[in-house]
């Protein structure tokens, strides 16, 4: 499985119903469960954006297609990061030529 970070800043819409945004994240993990994705911490933030999460995800594929179908619902506008463990990038270097 890889690991994402995701980093999220609340929409208009978002932040004027800032009360729902613990329901919200129960949501977002039960939709990324159904994806194959697993998520694994948030965090509500204070600096440049209002939401940090990591996840596993088994592809690319199925981790873009949280970030659309989150997009979709308007409540925030996402970055997301592919992220390597010191393992991972272990074996990137062992590749480096």
């Amino acid at each position: 499985m890889a690991t994402y970070i995701v980093l999220a800043n609340f929409t208009e819409q978002g932040i004027k119903n800032v009360s729902d945004t613990l329901k919200r994240s129960d949501a977002v993990k039960a939709t990324a469960q159904k994806l194959g994705i697993t998520l694994k911490d948030i965090y509500w933030t204070l600096g440049s954006c209002d939401i940090v999460a990591t996840f596993e995800a088994p592809d690319d594929v199925a981790m873009t297609a949280l970030g659309l179908s989150l997009g979709k619902l308007g409540n925030v506008r996402t970055q997301t990061l592919r992220a390597f463990s010191a393992a991972d990038m272990g074996s990137v270097l062992s590749k480096v030529v």
